[in-house]
């Protein structure tokens, strides 16, 4: 039986433009720990992160904060009532 499917998440739009963009990140784990890489892939549970040159899998339970190091411009969908007039988030 197919898993059901889930909304596109901001965690995942987030994710998905800095790993499009090639930005370098710094991961600020709950423990104080930082890393700083480019984001290789993710999923629900985890980030790859190339840290060092080399694949580091973090998993998000123990990230804090994601703070790219350029501009990430990202474009969310806003939600349009009946009248088709856009709404703020």
């Amino acid at each position: 039986m197919p898993a059901p499917s889930r909304p596109p998440q901001l965690q995942d739009a987030y994710l998905a433009e800095i790993k499009r963009q090639g930005m370098v990140v710094t991961i600020y784990l709950v423990n104080g720990f930082q890393l700083r890489g480019s984001v290789l892939g993710f999923d629900a549970f985890t980030i790859v992160l190339e840290y060092e040159s080399k694949p580091h899998l973090v998993y998000k339970h123990a990230v804090s904060t994601i703070s790219p190091q350029g501009v990430l411009s990202l474009k969310l969908a806003v939600e349009t009532p009946e009248n088709g007039e856009p709404t703020r988030p």
